[in-house]
Order: C-alpha cells, then sequence, then structure tokens
C-alpha cells in the first residue's frame, strides 16, 4: 500500500502545471466533452506508466541493486528540481489531425507523456517498489487523473484557482525530501 500512496501523491503532485495537464485544457477546451477525454487520458496513462514500471523493475533486477538506492535517492532529488522548472505546451505538440476526443487524448496523452517527468518518476517508483509492480502503476495512473480530471471538468477555472507556483514548490520539495530520505536510509545501512 506504501507504493500506492507514495506513487499517488508524487505523480499528482508533479503533474500540477505540467504539460500533460496543460494539454487536457487544450482538449477539453477544443471538444467540450469530458467523458472521452477522461477516458482517453486514463487509457493512455494505464499503457504509458505500466510500460515505465516495467523500466523500472527490470532495471532494479540488473546487477545494479547496489547502485540503485544511490540513483535512485539522486533521480528523486533531480525530479524535485526538475518540477520547479515550468512546462509549457509547444506549438509543435498540440494534436494536429481530428480523430474525434478519445482517440486524440489517447495519442497524445501517450506521446506526450514518453520523457515527461511523471514517466521518468513512474521508472524510479517502479525500481523502487520493484515487488509492488501493479500497485506503482496504480498508484502513478490514480495520481494522473486526480491531478488532470479536474483541468478537463473545470478548465480555466481551476488555472485561476490553483496557485501554480506554490503547488509546484511542494510537489519539489516533496520529490527532494524522498530523495535526502532515501540517502538518509542508505546512510544509515552502512
Amino acid at each position: 500500500m506504501d507504493a500506492f500512496l507514495n506513487s499517488t501523491a508524487l505523480v499528482a503532485f508533479s503533474e500540477i502545471g505540467d504539460k500533460t495537464q496543460l494539454l487536457a485544457l487544450i482538449l477539453a477546451a477544443r471538444y467540450h466533452k469530458s467523458i472521452p477525454i477522461i477516458w482517453g487520458i486514463f487509457i493512455a496513462t494505464v499503457a504509458n506508466h505500466a510500460l515505465a514500471a516495467g523500466v523500472g523493475h527490470f532495471v532494479s533486477g540488473l546487477a545494479l541493486t547496489t547502485y540503485m538506492p544511490w540513483i535512485v535517492a539522486i533521480a528523486f532529488i533531480a525530479l524535485g528540481l526538475w518540477i520547479l522548472i515550468p512546462d509549457k505546451m509547444d506549438d509543435d505538440e498540440a494534436p494536429k489531425k481530428d480523430y474525434g476526443p478519445f482517440l486524440t487524448t489517447l495519442i497524445a496523452f501517450f506521446l506526450a507523456e514518453m520523457g515527461d517527468k511523471t514517466q521518468v518518476a513512474t521508472v524510479f517508483l517502479g525500481a523502487k517498489y520493484e515487488t509492488a509492480f501493479a500497485w506503482v502503476v496504480l498508484g502513478t495512473t490514480f495520481g494522473m487523473m486526480l491531478a488532470n480530471v479536474p483541468a478537463v471538468l473545470f478548465g480555466d477555472k481551476v488555472l485561476k484557482v490553483v496557485p501554480m507556483k506554490i503547488v509546484r514548490y511542494v510537489a519539489s520539495g516533496l520529490f527532494i525530501a524522498i530523495g535526502l530520505y532515501s540517502f538518509w536510509q542508505i546512510f544509515r545501512s552502512l
């Protein structure tokens, strides 16, 4: 359950202001059909994060087990610092061809998540909780839905209420704290 809760919290906070959340806002404004967009986000996230957690699980099984705690700790701190850099949606990333709200969302979200900080976080969560693959995927997916469903349902109203700068700092602090806590555990076990 620890893997689920940590995965949910980390991804939900890191998704605030992320390009995929901006994509959710754009798609909601474009189609005005929230249910197909939400399903597209859900299915794209499950597929993408299952792949990412699988990579993390695979990497944790390599001969890197001695170094894995160090790599994970450094990665969490790096992700915490990365969150401080606000994302913006580039014109090149906006969907060009119209396949309808569900398919457009599914394709756009899956591709936008590639190499994104939430996908990278999922890789490291998959490595950290190598025996809890399903809980990591469920948690990261739930975190994505917690952050993106309000963006789809309430669109611009969310941006007026949520102070992105503060949320970004809190999310950054959470990632850095987990990285520092991981270092503390490493040094404690030496």
